[in-house]
């Protein structure tokens, strides 16, 4: 979680502002999207609402997650994280009050992620690869489950009114970032501490040139290939917003009632990151007894695991004692190269 602060637009975050706290650092999606709750209705008020280009009607956008779905209104908003400012972001205003139409069928996935209670959190900061949502095809027509009028009909948006990732808009800094968390104990921590760094290979406390970080080249959404027992994983990310690691492992015991892995002891597993630099780099990680772990009223796990099939998704408990660096699109760095890649070493 991270703390932002909204203003109103192209004020350069110093208009009617707002802190906004307990926001959902994830590496996994792209760009601001904020509980209308969370906004201070002083500020909320001043946020221009972005206009659908060929209707002239308020423009509304669905975004799907892995635990739900978020329907909500765009408006532009200044942008303030640790003194860095991006001005006139478009962001996502969930739950909006003014968004009297339901969310398309399409866009009902799961749960709907509506207020605070919903989400866990005030909002979600997209911080991943790529600098928008979509992209080149919602600026050419509709796509399904992304950008709608007010009144529930696809329509198409430019590259630059989609939802953006704040950090690719900063003055500076803007060309990627770093996730650093402290190591957790084996057994759980009731809490964990980390820094979110912007920029890479801008600043003495960002460099990645020179590290030794292993490397992989990511398509658009920051997916590459591992492969796990003997299976290509095509899918596969590094995911903070996930909180734990969701992969297919049908040797270690599942607990039917929860659906974490459940090992009687922890069992240590290894995966293959395909065409990472240094090549066929080896990730080793473990999974512990999930059901154990929960019941110690910890919060923190490194060792949490969950099956899924069709993807590998190393979520929070791999962040743990690393520091991971995204590399947004399109921008450059010494040590990484024209983005998008992920990397990481051990910290």
């Amino acid at each position: 979680m991270v703390t932002v602060t909204l203003c109103t637009p192209g004020t350069n975050a110093s208009g009617n502002c707002v802190k906004i706290p307990n926001v959902i650092v994830d590496t996994a999606s792209f760009g601001l999207r904020l509980v209308s709750s969370a906004i201070q209705p002083s500020t909320f008020s001043t946020l221009t609402a972005e206009k659908d280009q060929t209707s002239g009607l308020p423009l509304a956008e669905c975004a799907l997650f892995g635990s739900g779905y978020a329907w909500g209104t765009v408006h532009y908003a200044d942008v303030s994280l640790s003194g860095e400012t991006a001005t006139s972001v478009p962001i996502q205003v969930i739950g909006d009050a003014t968004l009297t139409t339901a969310a398309p069928s399409e866009c009902q996935v799961g749960r709907p992620l509506v207020t605070t209670a919903d989400l866990g959190a005030n909002g979600i900061l997209g911080i991943g690869v790529s600098p928008n949502d979509c992209g080149l095809a919602c600026q050419q027509g509709p796509v399904s489950t992304f950008y709608y009028t007010n009144a529930g009909v696809g329509t198409a948006v430019s590259v630059n009114g989609q939802i953006t990732n704040p950090v690719s808009m900063f003055a500076q800094d803007n060309n990627g970032v770093i996730l650093e968390m402290a190591q957790v104990s084996d057994t759980g921590s009731p809490t964990a501490q980390g820094t979110l760094v912007f920029g890479i290979d801008t600043q003495a406390n960002n460099a990645l040139a020179g590290t030794s970080a292993t490397l992989m080249r990511t398509n658009e959404n920051g997916n590459f290939t591992s492969v796990y027992n003997g299976t290509a994983q095509t899918r596969t990310f590094f995911d903070s917003g996930s909180t734990v690691m969701f992969f297919p492992d049908l040797s270690i015991p599942i607990d039917s009632a929860s659906g974490y892995y459940a090992p009687a002891t922890t069992v240590g597993r290894t995966s293959i990151l395909v065409g990472a630099s240094p090549a066929s780099t080896v990730l080793g990680f473990n999974i512990a007894n999930g059901v154990t772990l929960n019941a110690s009223g910890n919060n923190a796990f490194n060792n949490l695991g969950i099956y899924m099939t069709r993807q590998f998704d190393f979520g929070m408990p791999f962040f743990y004692g690393r520091h991971v660096y995204y590399g947004i699109s399109g921008k450059g760095s010494t040590g990484g190269g024209t983005g998008p890649y992920v990397a990481y070493v051990s910290s």
